[in-house]
């Protein structure tokens, strides 16, 4: 084979393979704009069906994973890579991959099972993984919480799952829990009247179930009464904090004291007969 041979035969295979580089890229960039609409479209088709947004979010998330790797596929394809023999070697390497990423795994499998029993939805506010919050978004390998007091939590979905779980949203209503002490001088009745006077006055709270207002413990220093009014969840923490203000008020009104923790001390003098003669003796 002469040169010029060699040279025709390179300039063809370099412009054919220039082809298949150039096909590739473009079967990619428009199957990327492609699985970006249908991922778009079926998040908009869920949303419509108003399915609950921590599915659409982790249903949306894994649809576009896959498009993409069909779109990555076809255009490796179009290079002339076959794609049965790179499929075998992705999944030797994806086996020794997952081995190494175990812990990434079981994040995607707990996600999975957040999905399929949903023990917390979007916008509940848990307590769950050591760290509490409000659910934002579950992506596919973790939970993204906001905080009361504006800070952002990413958690492993696998720790979310490893402990109990407190949705402090699954219920309409709360119970409010107060723990009040008064001076044991104070009268029961006029306690009991008080604290239904605060409770009753009070519009948030609900009728049914009732309130109930006991006295729960009789401490060293004070008499324990429990308040327990059942308000709307989203009102629980405006009345916990209201009627907490409004008990103390209407105590310095009405006169009850609540009292500070006290001991009484009594102190013994170990000595002999003498020695407490000569100190009464100086004493008179």
């Amino acid at each position: 084979m002469d040169f010029d041979t060699v040279t025709e035969f390179l300039q063809v295979q370099g412009t054919g393979f220039a082809i298949n580089l150039i096909a590739a890229i473009a079967i990619f960039v428009v199957g990327r704009w492609i699985a970006k609409l249908l991922h778009q479209l079926t998040v908009k088709a869920m949303k419509r069906a108003e399915t609950d947004p921590l599915i659409v979010t982790f249903i949306g998330n894994i649809f576009y994973v896959v498009l993409m790797f069909a779109v990555v596929l076809a255009a490796i394809s179009q290079i002339g890579i076959q794609t049965t023999s790179l499929i075998a070697v992705i999944g030797a390497a994806g086996l020794a991959v997952g081995l190494a990423l175990q812990g990434a795994l079981a994040n995607f499998a707990a996600g999975v099972m957040v999905v399929l029993f949903r023990p917390y939805k979007v916008g509940d506010y848990v307590e769950a993984g050591g760290v509490s919050g409000t659910v934002d978004e579950v992506q596919t390998f973790n939970t993204e919480l906001n905080t009361p007091d504006n800070r952002r939590i990413i958690v492993p979905n696998g720790q979310m799952l490893s402990g109990a779980i407190t949705n402090y949203s699954t219920h309409a209503t709360r119970r409010v829990d107060l723990v009040v002490g008064v001076s044991y001088d104070d009268d029961i009745d006029t306690v009991r009247r008080v604290l239904e006077s605060v409770v009753a006055d009070d519009s948030r709270v609900l009728e049914d179930p009732a309130p109930n207002i006991r006295i729960s413990a009789l401490n060293d220093s004070s008499v324990d009464w429990i308040v327990r009014p059942w308000v709307t969840a989203a009102d629980y923490w405006d009345v916990y904090w209201g009627m907490t203000e409004e008990i103390k008020r209407r105590f310095d009104r009405e006169g009850i004291r609540i009292p500070f923790p006290q001991q009484d001390m009594h102190v013994y003098h170990h000595g002999n007969q003498g020695d407490i003669d000569r100190q009464s003796a100086t004493a008179e």
